[in-house]
């Protein structure tokens, strides 16, 4: 009687899944054959689909000029389902932020406590508050800035700048200096920076926008929302009244905040060299960037803008591909970005030659018209690029909230109005937030801890 013996050995070695099919045969030829087919329909795919690349650094990436190129490595050996590996994701996130804190540990907050009184003020920084809002949206803009008020610029008095693509009326004006003793300015943007460039295609435009709302993409036939991604893609930084400013809290009507912040966050993120601050990290809509990642791929392998790509970058984060494998599938990286309607930046680093090139090459293709690139991850991924991932600073002790995602931490100080370590008020938009990938891949250190 033949004897057939077949024995797979899985060995893990650093962290590699190493499968080894070994076949001892003593049978005859047709058995062989048989033997061979059972090889072939073994789904190998099922284990080696997410093992990286062991020619690539750990980092996933190569940056070399005509050879830029970044690969998910899979550091923490992660398996399972897309639902699975949302659970875990969803867990790391809780955990964190179910630990107890209160303000970032790395720095004297004592040294950037608030002032006597705004008026006595010497040190601000070189900052405003910065809204986007329209005539329109005053009783919305209205709830923002008395919370905003309450919790942070009543102490401090930082200038809001209010930017719209509509002069405000003196009725608009009015009501903002009546809610906050802080200068404001208010400034209409030049249309060159908001309109549609003349170049754009009205016909392909037309069919694009058609096919994106065929598939249910919000506000893909909303000529004002591509102009306000456009906008504040790489053109906000250009307004008048914002070029003696270095650092800016974007803000928006219908939001609030939950935790009173005292310290100057301002003078937190120069003092411990960091450029940008978040509050919620989200997965996109992919057919919304289906073009963003290869073209920005593209222009980093063209002449020498390789050189700007940061070895330190937040790699992995954008690469991940097993939460929601789709959005890979469709755009090519993961979509992960800030939500920028709570964002504190360095204007200075969109100034910068890296990104301003980048921009001025996206804003070539079209694609904020032909496509429905949003401002949030454009710039999420001009700072995964380009900047050092440790500059980028989660305030995970600030209390948020946008419908319908929020940022609620297990503050010492606060009795919080929202349920904390919940990433949104619904449970099933978890598998929504990268927040899980961030803290995996994109967190090098703990300032709370």
């Amino acid at each position: 009687m033949a004897r057939r013996l077949k024995r797979m050995l899985v060995l893990g070695v650093s962290g590699v899944l190493i499968i080894l099919v070994v076949f001892v045969s003593i049978t005859s030829p047709q058995s062989m054959s048989q033997q061979l087919e059972a090889l072939k329909a073994f789904p190998f795919t099922n284990y080696t689909s997410t093992l990286p690349d062991l020619n690539l650094p750990a980092n996933g990436a190569i940056i070399e000029k005509g050879n830029v190129k970044f690969t998910y490595m899979n550091p923490l050996g992660k398996r399972g389902s897309p639902d699975h590996i949302a659970a875990l994701n969803t867990k790391t996130y809780r955990q964190l932020m179910n630990k107890q804190i209160n303000e970032p540990k790395d720095y004297d907050m004592d040294t950037i406590r608030p002032p006597p009184s705004p008026e006595d003020y010497p040190d601000r920084a070189n900052a405003t508050i910065l809204i986007l809002v329209r005539n329109s949206e005053k009783i919305g803009i209205t709830r923002t800035i008395r919370r905003f008020e309450d919790r942070f610029n009543r102490k401090f008095g930082y200038p809001y700048t209010f930017v719209n693509d509509k002069p405000f009326t003196d009725d608009f004006k009015d009501r903002m200096h009546q809610l906050t003793n802080a200068p404001c300015e208010f400034a209409t943007i030049p249309p060159e920076l908001w309109d549609k460039p003349s170049n754009i295609n009205i016909e392909a435009e037309t069919n694009a926008m058609r096919k994106l709302h065929s598939q249910n993409v919000v506000y893909a036939l909303k000529q004002s929302y591509h102009n306000m991604c456009r906008f504040y893609s790489g053109n906000f930084y250009r307004v008048p009244e914002l070029q003696k400013y270095k650092w800016y809290w974007r803000i928006e009507p219908k939001v609030e905040f939950y935790t009173d912040v005292n310290y100057d966050v301002f003078k937190y993120l120069e003092a411990t060299n960091r450029i940008y601050g978040f509050t919620i990290n989200l997965y996109d809509i992919e057919q919304t960037i289906e073009s963003l990642w290869p073209d920005t791929i593209n222009w980093l392998n063209t002449e020498d803008n390789y050189r700007f790509v940061n070895p330190n970058g937040a790699f992995q984060w954008l690469t991940e591909n097993q939460q929601n494998p789709q959005k890979n599938e469709v755009a090519g990286y993961s979509t992960c970005h800030f939500w920028s309607n709570f964002e504190i930046a360095d204007m200075d680093f969109f100034r910068g030659e890296a990104y301003e090139k980048w921009f001025q090459f996206l804003d070539s293709t079209g694609n904020f018209y032909y496509e429905r690139w949003g401002d949030a991850p454009v710039r999420s991924l001009g700072l995964g690029l380009f900047a050092n991932k440790t500059q980028l600073h989660w305030f995970r002790d600030i209390g948020y909230f946008h419908d319908p995602y929020q940022n609620c931490p297990n503050h010492e100080n606060e009795k919080m109005k929202c349920k904390i370590a919940e990433p949104a008020i619904w449970d099933h938009l978890a598998k929504e937030s990268c927040m899980g990938s961030w803290i995996d891949y994109g967190m090098e250190f703990d300032p709370y801890s």
